[in-house]
Order: C-alpha cells, then structure tokens, then sequence
C-alpha cells in the first residue's frame, strides 16, 4: 500500500484567496523594492560561499568540500487558489523549483506556515501539508518539521536543503553571448490565478502546470552543458531575463511569437485579469527594454506575467523545450 497522502474528499466552504492580499508569487515584494531592501546584507565574505546575494540566484550555494556544495533556500506565499491540497502541492513544488533551478538535488525540506487559528480550521491546514507532503514524497524528499507562527493571512512553504556539484552549478551569472535561451514551462499562470482570485473559476492547465516538478528539466539542462540557468517565478519572464542579464553582462533577445502560453492564459489576458505585481515588474524591466514594432503593451504584461512555480529560464538548448530567444552582446531585454 503507498504511503502517498490521500486527497481530502471535501473541505469547508471557503475561499483561501479571498484571505490574502495576493496570491502565490504575485504577493512578493517588488523586485525594484526588494534589491534595495537586502543590500543592507551585502559585503559578507566567507571563502566557502559559492553562490550568495549578489546575483539574485535561486539559492545559496556553500562549498562543504571539493565535490560537494550544500544549496539552502526557503520559499512560502499567500494562497494561489482556494483547493487547500492543491494549494500546498503549488507551494511545495515552487519551493523545490529552487534547488533544481541551481542545478542540484533536494535533500530535505520542512515547513513554513502562517495561519489565521481563530478563523481557519486546522483540518484545512492538515490539507495544505497533506498536498505539500504529496509533491515532496513525488521528489523523494522527507519532511521533517517545521516553524508556524499565528497569522491574520494564511501563509505555506517550504525552506528546502539540497546538494550540487559546485563545478556543475546553474547559475544566474554565467550566461555568455551567442547561445539559445529555452523555457520550460508555460508562461501565464499569473492570469489565470488573479481570474480564480476574482471569480473561482479554476484553471486545471493552472495547476497542472504549477505542481510540476522542474526536477526533470534541470538534470536535461545538466545533461546537455548548460551552466546558467534561473526559475520563473514572482518578476516574470522579462524580470529573470534581466536579472539573468544583468548578472552576466549579455543582453537577451526574446520572441515574444516562441513563448508558450497555458491554455487559458491568452483570454484572461484578454478580460483585463492582470494584477498589480505584473504590472510592477513591467514598470521596473521597462527603462532597460527594447520592443520591436508589432509588439503591444499587452504582450509586454504578458511577458511580465508574475508566475508561480514557473519552469527554468535556461541558457542552452535543452532536448523536447522551445528555444524563445538567444543571448547576445550588449545589455538590456530585446522583445521582438
């Protein structure tokens, strides 16, 4: 018999996303805002970080000897849809995007959670860890512990440990000119999470797409020589364009014709479904953009759609994904 988590068969007549200000990565801190806010723990030297604050990468990156670097990061957000089981799913999954996004392997994860006890049951946070447990357990990852604290927002995640090599890191610096950029997922989940947030209508390519392991994409991106690489998450596709960018000193070129879309997400689009975090990651991603003619504002919030345990942003071409655009001498964003 599996050991797997048993998906509730009901649970009480509430909708989670009307409890929080935002929903999933949309809920995050501006990027603009954030940067400045972290700079404070800038100038820390230690000879055994490998990967730390200065590039906005995935994880931390700590060498513990010549083969081995411990990866440490922690993820947690107000709820992207009203299903409490597939709502820790979406958060579990996005946590351990993390890890796979620098290239490593999860090792061990424990939980993050806030929670209204005076207005929620805890029969319904049992569902959001029992949706959280199912994705770790499809990872092979145990959970074991956690921290909660008494919230007037529901909050979950996951802080995440994994291992890499830390000559075979993916790294949001190493990008070079001259090579294919490859996305993995679809992009627009955004839309569709603020449309659920407003009507409860659910989007099952939504949440298909949100509780999808990167684990798969990250050993292809490895397999085939990739060494930079970043998830798509809060800021967009256009934000981690230029976060990666940046970070390497290469500009990106992107096609906004080659950038998959999740069934859906075109029509909510369409209907005005765009929240206030995409539109501030097009605000901050604008002053270094360059757009070719034909290309609309809409396509830009498109582009800037925040997302939710997005696929990897990957420099390279990695087997069965679409190359939307190529890195190039220069700097800034290129839509074309």
């Amino acid at each position: 018999m599996s050991d797997a988590p048993i998906r509730p068969v009901s649970e009480p007549a509430v909708r989670l996303t009307t409890m929080a200000h935002g929903g999933g990565c949309a809920s995050k801190i501006p990027p603009g805002e954030l940067e400045e806010v972290v700079s404070t723990l800038g100038g820390q030297q230690y000879e055994q970080v490998i990967v730390g604050l200065d590039d906005g990468d995935d994880a931390a990156a700590v060498r513990i000897d010549g083969d081995v670097a411990v990866l440490s990061t922690a993820d947690f957000f107000t709820p992207v849809v009203d299903d409490a089981f597939d709502w820790g799913r979406i958060a579990a999954a996005n946590a351990l995007s993390d890890i796979y996004a620098m290239g490593g392997e999860p090792v061990v994860a424990i939980n993050l959670v806030g929670w209204p006890r005076g207005v929620l049951p805890y029969e319904l946070l049992q569902q959001v860890l029992a949706g959280g447990l199912a994705v770790a357990q499809e990872a092979g990852v145990p959970v074991i512990g956690g921290h909660s604290v008494d919230d007037p927002e529901p909050k979950y995640g996951m802080a995440v440990t994994g291992t890499a090599h830390p000559d075979r890191l993916l790294r949001n610096d190493a990008a070079v000119a001259g090579l294919p950029i490859t996305l993995t997922k679809p992009i627009g989940v955004g839309l569709l999470n603020n449309r659920h947030k407003s009507t409860g209508e659910v989007s099952a390519a939504a949440i298909e797409t949100m509780t999808a392991l990167n684990r798969d994409a990250s050993r292809a991106a490895l397999a085939a020589g990739a060494r930079a690489a970043t998830d798509v998450t809060g800021f967009g596709l256009l934000g981690h364009l230029f976060k990666m960018g940046r970070a390497s000193g290469v500009g990106m070129v992107v096609d906004r014709s080659a950038v998959p879309l999740v069934d859906g997400a075109a029509e909510a689009l369409r209907d005005g479904f765009v929240s206030g975090g995409t539109r501030r990651n097009l605000d901050w991603v604008r002053p270094h953009l360059t757009v070719g003619s034909g290309v609309t504002e809409e396509d830009l919030l498109l582009l800037a759609d925040a997302q939710t345990s997005g696929g990897l942003l990957v420099i390279g071409e990695v087997p069965g994904c679409p190359v939307i655009g190529e890195t190039v001498s220069g700097a800034g964003v290129q839509v074309r």
